[in-house]
């Protein structure tokens, strides 16, 4: 007998004289004559029922939207970047004029202040020409006005300034490998979100992300930054504090990056280690095409509130990034090759698996 959904058979059929109910039964009682017609009027019909109301639909499951998303608008930096493919791709070649910011405006759904943002990043990487009020620029040659150095590589700028819209562009292309060598995350942080909100918006959509970061190690004593006094309590502070924001722009960046997997279907993979040594610079290569780098400038700085003794520390954000692009001449081609191996070898022979407290 299967032991799924057993049914019960029902029992013998109660043979005469006998009910269901036990051996023996109560003689059947005399049946009840049936009422004399009635001479009364037969009521009217009543009106037909009115008609069901319709099913109503299945509420939404709690925490679901009661309506699709409506999808954010580009920001400056998606706009530039799907511009600079445009130029890339030759849809817009040098000498070209390119539609005005009314139309710009239009394409993007946006206000024309984000149109002119994004303009502007184009003409500080020097791919685009100064213009006169009222006048579309047009696409650069290589070298215009002197805005790019170094064979047409653009002129370094802030890493606050510089890194996001070069991540937005190497977010354009269907396979994204970024690989960083840096002392903390912290400019990593809200360059990614551009990207990662390039790609909400639908201006970018890139299949797969594969990002591998290299940090310093916990158990070393880091050049910096560090107490100035040298105390031992105060130096345990800022290494505590070092280490604290570490592992928090860890997490961040882990899950802004992981969450294209839920949202879009990216394939996604982020991977974190550690070197043991301080690093004095900081290394971005981009899709093996593009390589960023900037020196870590050291200062000794007491504003760090009263909790924090004063330090010798840098900031990464206001570090020069110096670009190369191996489209831009043999000299940035080697460069780029040479940044992609040291990074590989750091990655495969002295890096440790980074771990995070908690």
């Amino acid at each position: 007998m299967s032991e799924e959904n057993p049914v019960e058979s029902p029992g013998p059929a109660p043979s005469p004289g006998r009910t269901a109910e036990g051996p023996s039964a109560a003689p059947a009682p005399a049946p009840i004559p049936a009422p004399a017609p009635s001479t009364a009027p037969a009521p009217a019909p009543s009106a037909a029922p009115a008609p069901a109301p319709p099913p109503s639909a299945a509420p939404a499951p709690f925490g679901a939207p009661s309506s699709p998303p409506h999808p954010l608008p580009p920001t400056p930096a998606a706009i530039a970047a799907a511009l600079r493919d445009r130029i890339a791709r030759g849809v817009l070649k040098a000498g070209d004029r390119i539609p005005t910011q009314a139309e710009l405006s239009q394409e993007f759904g946006v206000e024309r202040g984000r149109v002119r943002q994004a303009l502007q990043a184009l003409r500080a990487e020097g791919l685009l020409s100064h213009s006169t009020k009222g006048v579309p620029p047009r696409v650069a040659q290589p070298g215009h006005d002197g805005e790019r150095a170094g064979g047409g590589t653009p002129e370094p700028r802030p890493t606050l300034v510089a890194l996001g819209p070069r991540l937005v562009r190497a977010f354009a292309a269907p396979e994204v490998r970024i690989d960083a060598l840096c002392l903390t995350a912290e400019s990593l942080i809200p360059a990614v979100s551009e990207a990662v909100i390039g790609v909400h918006s639908g201006s970018l959509r890139p299949e797969s992300v594969d990002v591998r970061i290299l940090l310093p190690s916990r158990s070393i004593d880091l050049a910096f930054p560090v107490a100035a006094s040298g105390e031992p309590v105060e130096a345990a502070a800022v290494h505590r504090r070092w280490l604290e924001m570490r592992d928090s722009q860890v997490r961040v960046l882990s899950r802004t990056l992981t969450g294209l997997r839920q949202s879009h279907g990216t394939k996604v993979s982020v991977a974190f280690r550690t070197v043991p040594f301080t690093p004095p610079v900081k290394l971005y290569v981009l899709n093996g095409s593009e390589a960023l780098f900037a020196y870590y400038l050291v200062r000794r700085t007491d504003e760090n509130g009263e909790d924090v003794p004063e330090m010798i520390d840098t900031w990464g954000p206001r570090a020069q990034l110096f670009p190369y692009d191996v489209t831009h001449g043999p000299r940035d081609e080697v460069f780029v090759a040479q940044s992609a191996r040291w990074f590989e070898g750091l990655w495969q022979t002295i890096s440790e698996e980074l771990k995070l407290d908690g």
